[in-house]
C-alpha cells in the first residue's frame, strides 16, 4: 500500500464498488434493462442504446498511451475538473481535513473543496518575484489534517511553470504527511512536458491532465487522473458506472488515432507561435502596463484600468476574462491565444 492510499479516508479505503452489469462485447445484452434499438439519427460505434463500458477500457488504454504511462495508473475523469473532485472527496472528512491552495490559481479547487465540508488554507503565491510559489510557506502551513495541496504548473491564471526542484522538495518534504496534486492542464504548451520526470518523485505525487486545450476537446470534457496504481484504483471507485458518454469515447478515440497528432502538432506550434506574436504586440498597446511571460495557451495582461481594457476588447467584438477583482491581480485580465485571424481582430479592437 503506498503511503498516499494510508491518508484516504477510512470509508474509502473499505469502500465496495458498485457492480454493475457485465460488459462483454459481441454478447446479446438483456442483462442492462436497455432498449434493443438505437435511437434515430445514432450513428455512434457501439449505439447509445446501450450502455458504454462501465470503465472505459479501450479509452483508458488509448490515453494511458498518450501519456506514456501504464492504463492501471490513469482513470478517465470528466474533465482535470472531475479530478479535483475525486481527491478533494477521497482525501477530506468533511468538517474536519483541509487543503492548501496557491492563489491566484484555478477556482474550483475551492469550490469543490467547500462543496465537500473541507477547510481551505490559502498560500499566496509571491506577485515580487513573477508569481512564484511559495513552498516554505506551504511546508510552515501544513498541520495534522491538511491533506493535499493543488499546484497548478503552469499556473492558470498567471501562466508561470514553477520549477521541477520546487515540486520536488514538496514531494519529499511531505512524504507519509500529505499529498501534492499537480494540475498540468496546460503542459502540452511548455517547452517541455516534465511530467514522466515528476512521477517518479514519489507516492504521494497525483497529476491531473486534460485533453480540452492542447486537443480541442473542450466539449468533450475528458481528463485523466495518473499516480500510484493503487491510489488510482481505489479513487476510481468513486465515479458512478458509465460515467463517460459513448458520444464522447468516440469523439476522443477518434483525436487520439496516430494520423491525427501531425495535424495537432502543427496546431499547437501556430498556436506558440502566436503567443510569441501577442507577447510582442501588446506591450505597444496604450494603457498596457505589463504582460506576463506565459508558458500556456493564454497571456496574463496587467492595464491601466483592466476592466477597461477588457470593455475595448468588448467593444470589438472579443471577450477576454477580467480579473481586475481580484486583489492578488490587480487590474489584470486574461487573454486566450486564439487564431490568427482572432489574434488580429483582438489587437484591432484594443488599439481602438
Amino acid at each position: 500500500m503506498s503511503s498516499a492510499v494510508a491518508l484516504l479516508r477510512p470509508a474509502i479505503r473499505g469502500l465496495q464498488a458498485y457492480r454493475p452489469a457485465d460488459y462483454v462485447p459481441g454478447f446479446v445484452r438483456l442483462n442492462a434493462n436497455e432498449a434493443p434499438w438505437r435511437p434515430p439519427g445514432d450513428e455512434s460505434r457501439e449505439g447509445l442504446n446501450r450502455y458504454p463500458d462501465p470503465r472505459p477500457a479501450e479509452l483508458t488504454r488509448r490515453m494511458a498511451t498518450h501519456y506514456g504511462v501504464a492504463p492501471e495508473a490513469l482513470v478517465v475523469t470528466r474533465g482535470s475538473s472531475e479530478a479535483i473532485d475525486l481527491l478533494i472527496r477521497g482525501f477530506c472528512e468533511a468538517g474536519r481535513d483541509e487543503i492548501i491552495i496557491c492563489p491566484p490559481t484555478f477556482g474550483m479547487y475551492e469550490v469543490y473543496a467547500r462543496i465537500q465540508g473541507a477547510a481551505v488554507r490559502t498560500v499566496p503565491l509571491l506577485r515580487d518575484q513573477g508569481y512564484a510559489l511559495d513552498v516554505d510557506g506551504i511546508l510552515a502551513s501544513w498541520s495534522t489534517t491538511t491533506r493535499l495541496v493543488f499546484v497548478c504548473s503552469p499556473n492558470n491564471p498567471t501562466g508561470n511553470a514553477f520549477p521541477e526542484a520546487e515540486i520536488r522538495r514538496l514531494c519529499t518534504s511531505l512524504a507519509g504527511r500529505g499529498v501534492v496534486a499537480l494540475d498540468a492542464a496546460y503542459a502540452d504548451f511548455c517547452a517541455e512536458d516534465r511530467m514522466h520526470a515528476l512521477l517518479g518523485l514519489g507516492e504521494n505525487l497525483v497529476v491531473l491532465r486534460t485533453l480540452s486545450k492542447a486537443l480541442g476537446l473542450a466539449g468533450v470534457r475528458c481528463g485523466a487522473l495518473i499516480g500510484p496504481p493503487d491510489l488510482v484504483e481505489l479513487l476510481g471507485r468513486i465515479l458512478p458506472p458509465y460515467c463517460f458518454p459513448t458520444t464522447s469515447q468516440d469523439a476522443v478515440l477518434r483525436c487520439l488515432q496516430s494520423d491525427s497528432g501531425t495535424e495537432l502538432e502543427s496546431r499547437r506550434q501556430t498556436l506558440l507561435a502566436e503567443r510569441r506574436r501577442l507577447l510582442a504586440a501588446l506591450p505597444g498597446i496604450a494603457g498596457i502596463r505589463q504582460v506576463w511571460p506565459s508558458e500556456t495557451n493564454f497571456l496574463l495582461v496587467e492595464a491601466e484600468p483592466g476592466s477597461g481594457l477588457a470593455e475595448r476588447a468588448r467593444q470589438g467584438g472579443v471577450l477576454v476574462r477580467d480579473f481586475s477583482w481580484d486583489p492578488l491581480l490587480p487590474n489584470c485580465v486574461r487573454i486566450t491565444v486564439g487564431s490568427p485571424t482572432e489574434n488580429d481582430q483582438l489587437l484591432q479592437a484594443l488599439a481602438n
